[in-house]
């Protein structure tokens, strides 16, 4: 399909190459996946939706300065959790969890790709295409999105983050406790750490 002709690229490159999560898999999926030392001073959770556009541009924009000089350098670390307000953001959701320890290549993908399958007159076959892409089959995908006890622990994750943070839209960052919200520049979330050391 023409509109995934760089998507195909993308994927490869992020599936071979790609992010790994801290944590341990002791399930075929786990729920807080995790980016940088576990004893990290500074602590980032993420609630993010895969179907929000200012999700998608923090990803592209700020995430890969984010990764490299406070993630990877161990200054902090980031706990990634969905807040999907949609069901085309929790099945996307549940196919990035379902890839095991692909979750942040397939994550980066589908919010670069964003536009494309969230915008398709059939996005589910779009997300499929993807996943497929990234080494996933169809029975796979379809097996993962009927996966109760998999959909019952984001929302538990979400509700918690509602009552817990009062998080009521993404993204939404909590930093060391403390809850931010919106739209942030590199420059603008980096202040948030460097006053939270």
């Amino acid at each position: 399909m023409k509109i995934f002709a760089k998507t195909v690229i993308m994927v490869a490159a992020l599936v071979i190459g790609g992010w790994t999560a801290a944590n341990a898999q002791d399930k075929p999926w786990a729920i807080d996946q995790v980016i940088g030392k576990a004893d990290a001073p500074i602590t980032i959770i993420e609630y993010s939706s895969l179907t929000c556009p200012h999700c998608a541009k923090f990803h592209a924009e700020a995430f890969p300065k984010l990764k490299a000089e406070w993630l990877d350098t161990g200054k902090a670390k980031l706990i990634f959790r969905d807040l999907p307000w949609d069901p085309l953001a929790q099945a996307t959701a549940m196919i990035s969890h379902c890839s095991g320890d692909r979750y942040f290549a397939f994550l980066n993908t589908f919010f670069r790709t964003q536009e494309q399958w969230a915008r398709s007159q059939q996005p589910l076959t779009a997300i499929k295409t993807i996943a497929k892409l990234g080494g996933m089959s169809e029975d796979q995908v379809d097996k993962c999105i009927a996966d109760n006890g998999l959909l019952n622990e984001i929302n538990a994750r979400k509700d918690d983050g509602m009552k817990r943070y009062n998080v009521d839209s993404t993204p939404s960052f909590i930093i060391n406790g403390k809850l931010y919200s919106g739209d942030m520049t590199y420059d603008e979330f980096a202040k948030l750490l460097s006053a939270a050391k």
